[in-house]
């Protein structure tokens, strides 16, 4: 029997998804971080070949052959480095035929079908935005990393948190309830220590500090909150700009939320729909989107 395997990755964790030729699930196992490195693209070949076939294997011993894979990838919006995986996918061996492509793609395969319009923004360690119209014209928001973006992602509230904690201690800000939270998150005895650990902290380290966040503002915290809110409206910024820029819309456009920050109970949905009404008319979709379900589509349609 043909099996199909989609890949969701992102910068903190992987997820594949094994389905017949009709679409039914077989199997959904968990990997690492799947985050495309645009200094080494190729660097996940071997973690994301082995992904697929111990996904395959869970499916069932001798279920059936692997026909096509399809991984769905934080950080592959550019040609030479999705390009660069595919071959080294390709030397693998592990499947008759392959794609690299974004999770937001994948994601939007899910949300919207292959071809539906609607406007998908994802926002777990990192953030991008994809508007897709009636036509099929696509566009992206954001997702230009941590130097230069990924605004409203567990990393900018991380970043933000630690920022707000220092500036409380010299005096610049008011007393926040973060410096508890990120003292203990850190396993920092004094504010002065962040300085040593947040130079040696991965981008997955800082965005692991935004539960943080999230449980501060929630014991009504105002600085954590205003963190949360600005992020919030931070997003909406990326779907005010891809629904200009691929407007205008005959009807409103679905608004779809993913990553575990803007997933049903995430604690920036609420302020990132409450942001977006006032900005642009959108009706936001409500369910999860799953990009892993996503890519086992696409994989299928290869």
């Amino acid at each position: 029997m043909p099996i199909f395997i989609g890949i969701d990755g992102g910068g903190t964790r992987t997820t594949a998804v094994v389905t017949d030729a009709d679409g039914r699930e077989l199997a959904r196992v968990p990997g690492e971080a799947g985050l495309v490195n645009v200094l080494e693209p190729a660097a996940r070949a071997g973690s994301l070949a082995a992904l697929a076939r111990a996904a395959a294997e869970a499916a069932g011993p001798g279920q059936g052959t692997l026909v096509a894979l399809c991984c769905g990838l934080a950080g592959a919006g550019r040609e030479p480095e999705r390009l660069a995986l595919e071959e080294a996918l390709r030397a693998t061996g592990v499947a008759e035929r392959l794609r690299v492509t974004t999770d937001a793609e994948a994601g939007m395969a899910d949300a919207f079908g292959p071809s539906g319009a609607g406007i998908l923004v994802i926002a777990g360690t990192g953030s991008i935005a994809w508007g897709r119209d009636a036509k099929g014209r696509t566009a992206r928001a954001g997702g230009w990393g941590l130097l230069l973006g990924d605004e409203g992602s567990a990393y900018a509230l991380g970043m933000a948190a630690l920022h707000s904690v220092v500036r409380a201690h010299d005096g610049r800000e008011r007393p926040t309830g973060l410096t508890g939270a990120i003292l203990q998150a850190t396993g920092t005895a004094v504010p002065e220590k962040l300085i040593a650990w947040t130079a040696a902290a991965s981008k997955g380290e800082i965005g692991a500090l935004a539960p943080a966040v999230a449980t501060t503002a929630a014991a009504g915290d105002i600085t954590a909150r205003g963190i949360l809110e600005s992020a919030g409206h931070e997003l909406a910024l990326h779907v005010l700009a891809l629904h200009s820029r691929l407007g205008p819309w005959t009807e409103a456009p679905l608004l779809a939320l993913a990553g575990g920050l803007l997933a049903p109970g995430g604690p920036l949905r609420d302020p990132m729909i409450a942001a977006v009404q006032p900005l642009a008319h959108v009706h936001p979709l409500d369910r999860p989107v799953d990009a892993g379900t996503g890519a086992a589509a696409l994989a299928r349609a290869l």
